[in-house]
């Protein structure tokens, strides 16, 4: 694995979008099991595809596709050539609810701070996502998560952060183990783990300057610093 410090150009407010996810992707692929392939690998909401390039870098992927909703696959191509890495990385423009791939055809997906906006309802894990990876392959999630359910001022100091139905989008770990069990627990190895890199992904962000940041840290630093966390999801097709 290359150093995280060659992306620093990238730590900023016109590249970040949150928490700095060069730092998640990190560690969720440091922390990953030992058994994880790269070969083929897709990066679900990839945003400006950075997390792409730092999967091409840092691992031994043979393809990396660049899938995201938001972000045109023009835009992310233009990037990826500037990076010389037109020949491993694939930008795709969809959604992760209607993927246009084969079953079976990834090594691993991997998901760094998006999967909570689209994968917290029953089923979708099963039946949208799992099937696209091969037997014995992984996906891996990185997304922002709650130690403990907020009450009280904190709640209501959390709603108004987190802008109403947003706040339904951050849940517990043990939530999260308990959705995948329900879904492919007889089917998949599921291990839910917290982020060691918290501070300084926020810390980053606030550093950004980006107008977001500095909201974010207002709040933060008001009681919700306490409460959140981020959590690392691996999910291993087959027992």
């Amino acid at each position: 694995m290359g150093s995280i410090e060659k992306y620093k150009k990238y730590f900023t407010k016109e590249y970040l979008m949150g928490p700095n996810s060069f730092r998640l992707l990190d560690e969720l692929i440091r922390r990953c099991p030992e058994d994880v392939k790269f070969d083929r690998t897709l990066d679900l909401g990839c945003g400006f595809a950075l997390t792409s390039l730092f999967i091409a870098n840092e691992t031994d992927a043979k393809h990396v596709y660049a899938f995201d909703l938001w972000v045109p696959a023009t835009e992310n191509y233009k990037r990826i050539t500037a990076n010389g890495l037109v020949d491993k990385i694939i930008p795709i423009h969809g959604d992760a609810m209607d993927m246009p791939f084969a079953e079976d055809y990834f090594d691993s997906i991997v998901s760094v701070d998006s999967y909570h906006y689209f994968g917290c309802k029953e089923g979708i894990f099963a039946e949208r996502i799992l099937p696209f990876v091969k037997e014995t392959g992984y996906v891996m999630i990185a997304i922002p998560g709650l130690k403990e359910q907020p009450q009280g001022e904190i709640k209501q100091l959390f709603e108004t952060w987190a802008e109403g139905d947003d706040s339904e989008l951050f849940k517990t770990a043990k939530w999260w183990e308990n959705l995948l069990n329900r879904e492919c627990g007889d089917c998949c190895r599921i291990e839910v783990k917290e982020a060691e890199c918290y501070d300084i992904a926020w810390q980053e962000w606030f550093e950004s300057g980006h107008e977001y940041g500095v909201r974010d840290k207002e709040f933060l630093d008001k009681g919700l610093f306490d409460i959140l966390n981020f959590l690392l999801i691996y999910v291993r097709k087959g027992k």
